[in-house]
């Protein structure tokens, strides 16, 4: 049996054809409705030439248009490439330069020529009208759907490698099949056929598209908001009454507010955390503001899924733990037991590879095994406890950051004799973007608005400094000058002790 991502949606349309598949600020659509428009958008994308192979950018906000896209390219074996839509335009050229898709689907009136462009919602300018051609399109599964295969890529998850080239990161059918398989997760505790899981995830993430296919293997709804704000959230448990929900700690700072301790989220059952090590603070809180929920903390990664998981009755037992290794994957620590090494997993979840890197993909994937660059050690009773990482590439709020491309927007900075990017712990956000300074004679320090300022045209939001240091000199290696990252992650960290 070939376990494919546009099936899962069939087999909920004729298992519960009138049960709820997603919402959206009010809007909604059933497992019916969308088996049927996910096959429209599927014979509109082969009318405009997407074939199996193909990749289809989709750069717009979230819709539950793009829940069609999404099935669409599934159904003809194109893999779907969701586009973060802050990117600036020189980000954007960069991503489209890289994976040379067939199609860019795009809701902005100012994406760039050279690419076959297809338009969805109210976007003017050229290219085809994909809402106009999917409604007029057969409702029927396109041809050749009966030869894909589960081993074809399905999505192209687009993350910074450690110089700010784009990468693109490729999973199978399979892989995010069993990453989202029903007993796993959010819905480890019996969620089926309850309120479904409010998605505070983006859907160019990872972590969007995950819990989209999780509540639907589960024949659930996902709940989807436009902007992860306590407003909207707290908005759409009020009208949908979702049983679960996942945040980072970041977002759950937004909920736990003050300010919103009138809100009335007594529908949830489950009040998930993750992305690293959390602290028993916020554990406290989340319990404070809602003791009838079981909280699971998840570790996972796009490369590899869901890599650990610590469950309720463990969160006050285990501080700091992320877990013990969670399905489909093995995972384990490459040093003696209770050192600290690298973090690597080995199983069907892994990504294929990196689309069209293959040192990348040979460095992240060796023999099978994906070296994740998380640091840590495992208990004497299997629990995974991270300590660092090894890697330079900066993890915050679920998101990849290249410190070497931040460092060049920040090289022309007026005052600033020389520059290094670090990732430093935090909280809320696991690491935080720090830029560390040398100022020219006379500078005075800049604040941190004002290197987000400088920044803005160039990055995305989750790419820019959240912190800001001062130091005299930015340590590098004798022979080849290169920035000693480690070294200035460390002194920081000491120094704020």
């Amino acid at each position: 049996m070939e376990l494919l991502i546009g099936d899962i949606v069939r087999q909920a349309a004729r298992m519960a054809p009138a049960a709820t598949a997603a919402t959206l600020a009010g809007d909604r659509v059933t497992f019916r409705d969308l088996d049927e428009r996910a096959n429209r958008a599927a014979n509109a994308l082969a009318g405009l030439g997407v074939r199996r192979g193909d990749r289809v950018a989709w750069w717009a906000a979230p819709t539950l248009g793009t829940l069609d896209g999404f099935l669409g390219c599934a159904r003809l074996g194109a893999a779907f490439a969701p586009i973060n839509p802050a990117l600036s335009p020189g980000e954007l050229a960069a991503v489209l330069s890289y994976l040379a898709p067939r199609l860019l689907v795009t809701d902005r009136p100012d994406a760039p020529r050279g690419v076959p462009l297809a338009r969805v919602g109210s976007a003017p300018g050229p290219g085809a009208d994909l809402d106009a051609l999917a409604g007029a399109a057969r409702a029927a599964l396109p041809d050749g759907h009966d030869r894909l295969a589960d081993t074809d890529p399905h999505i192209v998850y687009l993350t910074s490698g450690s110089t700010g080239r784009p990468k693109g990161a490729l999973v199978s059918h399979r892989a995010s099949w069993l990453r989202a398989a029903p007993g796993g997760g959010t819905f480890t505790s019996g969620l089926r056929g309850r309120g479904g899981v409010l998605c505070s995830f983006p859907l160019y993430h990872y972590g969007g598209w995950h819990y989209v296919l999780e509540a639907w293997q589960n024949r659930a709804a996902v709940h989807l908001v436009r902007r992860a704000d306590a407003a909207q959230m707290i908005d759409s448990v009020r009208r949908e009454r979702p049983s679960a929900i996942y945040c980072i700690p970041a977002v759950w700072e937004r909920l736990l507010d003050p300010e919103h301790r009138h809100a009335d989220l007594s529908s949830l059952r489950h009040a998930d955390t993750g992305t690293s090590g959390i602290s028993t603070e916020l554990l406290l809180r989340i319990k404070q503001r809602l003791p009838e929920t079981t909280t699971t903390v998840l570790y996972g990664s796009t490369e590899a899924g869901r890599m650990a998981a610590l469950p309720d009755p463990d969160i006050f037992d285990k501080p700091g733990s992320v877990g013990l290794p969670a399905c489909p994957n093995a995972l384990w620590v490459d040093a003696p037991a209770g050192e600290v090494g690298e973090v690597c997993v080995s199983g069907p979840g892994l990504m294929s590879g990196y689309h069209d890197l293959p040192e990348e993909t040979g460095a992240a994937l060796r023999d099978g095994v994906y070296r994740s660059g998380d640091l840590g050690y495992l208990d004497g009773q299997g629990y995974l406890h991270l300590t660092g990482r090894q890697r330079e590439v900066i993890r915050t709020g679920g998101e990849s950051v290249s410190p070497f491309e931040v460092e060049q927007a920040l090289r022309d900075l007026p005052g600033i004799r020389d520059v290094a990017v670090v990732g430093l712990p935090d909280e809320r956000w696991g690491e935080v973007v720090c830029a560390v300074l040398v100022l020219a004679p006379g500078a005075a320090a800049p604040e941190v608005a004002t290197l987000r300022g400088h920044v803005a045209n160039q990055l995305a939001s989750f790419k820019q400094p959240r912190r800001v240091a001062v130091v005299s000199e930015i340590p590098r290696t004798p022979a080849t000058g290169q920035i000693q990252r480690s070294r200035i992650r460390a002194a920081l960290i000491e120094a704020a002790r």
